[in-house]
């Protein structure tokens, strides 16, 4: 929970939904079934006509709303106190994304910070990150 507790963003409702909707992929370390229980990953929609370029990328609606809105305001705040999350979200918004897919990209980010620190038993360090 210390782990988790430093991360920049994470507050005690953020963390308190973290655990209490993705228990079990935090406790496996599982990137990929936490941003599909979080919303942070896209669908690709593939039909007949369309394929590869013409494939149409939407926001995943079949996850946990609590869990995506409590990703929502994690990389909400991150956004704005952490530099590289702050960096990552305005050049996004240079290249014309949503501010909401802005901030999924970078709840994505952060979710694999996460889940590697988790993995390592490491608490986050700003200028570890700032340095590599």
């Amino acid at each position: 929970m210390d782990i988790l507790r430093s991360l920049p963003g994470v507050g005690r409702i953020v963390l308190a939904t973290l655990l209490a909707e993705a228990s079990q992929p935090l406790a496996e370390r599982d990137y990929h079934a936490l941003r599909n229980l979080g919303g942070v990953a896209p669908v690709t929609k593939n039909s007949g006509k369309r394929r590869g370029n013409r494939s149409i990328v939407v926001m995943r609606n079949a996850c946990s709303l609590r869990l995506r809105n409590a990703l929502y305001h994690w990389a909400r705040v991150a956004s704005v106190y952490e530099p590289k999350s702050r960096c990552a979200y305005s050049e996004l918004r240079k290249r014309g994304h949503s501010h909401g897919r802005a901030l999924r990209t970078v709840a994505d980010r952060l979710l694999a910070v996460a889940c590697a620190m988790l993995r390592d038993g490491t608490a986050f360090d700003p200028s570890r990150r700032l340095a590599a």
